[in-house]
């Protein structure tokens, strides 16, 4: 019960306002020309029916009348007119505009053609009534006036006789389009609203775990029938629209995948399989490619575009559940992290001390029964990459010049198990969810500081699903809060700086201003990036894609590379380890070293504040 207030405010946002829809400009003023003028239409045609005490047999509805009347004829042509214009709008992006991403069916153009004839259908019958009746009013029918006055010359009996069989056309036509919405895209006025209210109240970066995992039949979904009732409605939903693909990178890298594509896939099979029960249900793999899921970077900007609200990245990840729990069909690169993970603690798979890479005495390792202040998790990118322990040196050297109480917990930290989860190893990321949690609370701290988006999303919005709810920070934030505390000892990094948001830091937990004040408290001379916060480029490194081996011309991060060089930038910062390591790759294989360089800007920070620069 708690939720109905949210819900309904998502309805009225996203279902009657369209919030999403108006990211696009010329989209939102066709879809709300033809939603809201249908809107108006059916409203005013219950109303008219009401007159007839057709639904209340002994009560006739008083209204409109009067002055009232003329006010519902004038709102009643105007809905028409707007129909129309946003009919002839779609049209002409369908003919005319095409937008690369947009998907033409035979139910698109029978949704406009529907949506011209019936309203035109509307206006001659309006027409004909003024025509043959010559109202004192027939002003306020402004397209129904222009109609009649077309048919000068014409009898009144004609008309009469017109108007009767053309009654008979217009309503045949308006039942028509009722009963085809089950079986054309018009089914999302139906389903649309049901999928905004239904969709799960949770943080974006929040995956549902498996609850009782050792117990359960199903392993993720290896069949249709095993999504959740949410996801099954929200596959009926989707109206192929496109704006998932204009933002997927793995589509604009020119990857064989779309998320448009895996939700109509599915969407058959369940036509299928559960609506027709056309032969026996078989395993989604049949549909889809062994390979297909894995080209996904779970970086969620096809589920913040979606007006409906699907979320193919939460598919991909059950479909990747059942592949790696139940089928074992595993790409090779992607079974050598889960089992590095698994053996050695990290996908990397090495086996040094997770705290070799601390190079001062002063920073202390937590014991079980002791605290601090900030408890720093470390991560297993600034643990085992050489590039990214350049980087926890620096934020652990800034720290100690702010004067902050920190410890990290040493080997008692393992990998929070956020790789496995989304690369679909469920079991794996619980055993190390709860260890994490155990190793937590086994000490005091009044909050958790993290240099990676993925473990601090995973920190903060997953743990607290097992018994880890914990105060959690990005770097950037805590460096953000105490930077009037750090000195002025050394000088800013030379060049154009350009921010790169992080889709785990960004996009999943709207953390946008706090990176970006701290490059221009690091005095840095600052320019910004096409694609950017909430729609920025995804470096390709999440969900996996760190592990997963594609074509030069399919790289993501080489087309990341591309909108920093565009912005003329000498310099991107970031504020991820697998953002750092995928743009520092891009520059060493497009050979521009000499044009741009990739820091941390934590690296950027300690660059200004601190005089021995590693």
């Amino acid at each position: 019960m708690t939720t109905i207030g949210p819900r309904l405010v998502d309805l009225i946002v996203h279902g009657f306002v369209q919030a999403r829809i108006w990211e696009n400009r010329y989209s939102g003023i066709m879809h709300a020309l033809i939603f809201w003028g249908m809107t108006i239409q059916i409203t005013g045609t219950a109303i008219e029916l009401l007159q007839m005490q057709l639904f209340l047999p002994f009560v006739e509805l008083q209204f409109p009348r009067g002055d009232g009347y003329l006010v519902y004829e004038l709102m009643m042509d105007s809905a028409g007119v707007a129909i129309m214009i946003g009919a002839l709008m779609a049209m002409f992006r369908r003919l005319v505009l095409r937008p690369r991403t947009l998907e033409t069916r035979w139910d698109d153009w029978y949704a406009i053609g529907m949506l011209l004839l019936i309203p035109f259908l509307g206006f001659m019958l309006e027409g004909l009534r003024i025509y043959a009746t010559a109202p004192d009013w027939a002003g306020w029918s402004p397209v129904g006036s222009l109609v009649a006055g077309a048919m000068v010359g014409a009898s009144i009996e004609d008309a009469e006789t017109t108007h009767g069989w053309l009654l008979w056309i217009h309503i045949g036509a308006s039942l028509v389009l009722i009963a085809s919405i089950p079986f054309t895209k018009l089914r999302h006025l139906v389903v649309g609203p049901l999928t905004i209210l239904a969709h799960p109240r949770r943080q974006s970066g929040e995956l549902l775990a498996i609850d009782n995992i050792e117990e359960v039949e199903y392993l993720g979904v290896g069949r249709v029938a095993e999504f959740t009732s949410r996801q099954l409605l929200s596959l009926d939903a989707c109206v192929r629209c496109g704006r998932c693909e204009e933002v997927c990178p793995a589509t604009i890298s020119g990857m064989p995948y779309s998320p448009r594509d895996l939700i109509q896939a599915l969407r058959g099979e369940m036509v299928e399989r559960l609506v027709m029960a056309d032969g026996p249900e078989q395993a989604i793999n049949a549909t889809l490619s062994d390979q297909y899921i894995w080209y996904c970077t779970t970086c969620g900007a096809c589920a913040r575009r979606c007006p409906l609200f699907i979320d193919p990245v939460a598919m991909v990840v059950d479909l990747r559940r059942y592949q790696v729990l139940t089928s074992g069909k595993v790409p090779g690169p992607i079974g050598l992290a889960l089992r590095g993970i698994d053996r050695q603690g990290n996908p990397w798979g090495l086996p040094a001390d997770r705290a070799d890479w601390v190079d001062d005495p002063d920073a202390r390792r937590l014991m079980p029964g002791q605290s601090t202040d900030v408890l720093f998790f470390v991560g297993c990118a600034a643990a085992y990459d050489e590039r990214n322990k350049k980087v926890a040196r620096a934020f652990v050297r800034l720290l100690q010049a702010a004067g902050v109480d920190f410890a990290i917990l040493g080997d008692a930290e393992v990998c929070c198990g956020e790789t496995a989860r989304r690369l679909g190893h469920e079991y794996l990321f619980q055993t190390l969810a709860r260890q994490n949690v155990e190793a937590l609370k086994a000490v005091t701290f009044n909050q958790i500081v993290t240099l990676c988006p993925h473990c601090f999303n995973t920190l903060k919005n997953e743990y607290p699903y097992f018994g880890g709810t914990f105060r959690v920070q990005h770097a950037g934030e805590l460096l953000a809060e105490i930077v009037a505390k750090l000195p002025d000892a050394g000088k800013p990094v030379d060049g154009v700086v350009t921010y790169h948001d992080s889709c785990y830091l960004g996009r999943m937990n709207q953390i946008y201003d706090q990176p970006r004040a701290l490059l221009d408290r690091a005095g840095v001379s600052r320019v910004e990036m096409r694609r950017r916060c909430e729609d920025g480029f995804c470096c390709g490194g999440g969900g996996g894609g760190m592990w997963i081996e594609t074509g030069a011309e399919m790289r993501i991060n080489s087309h990341r590379l591309d909108d920093a060089l565009a912005a003329r930038a000498d310099v991107i910062a970031t504020a991820c380890p697998y953002c750092l390591l995928m743009l520092d790759d891009a520059v060493r294989s497009r050979g521009a070293s000499d044009r741009v360089k990739v820091l941390d800007v934590i690296e950027v920070v300690a660059a200004r504040c601190l005089a021995d620069r590693e």
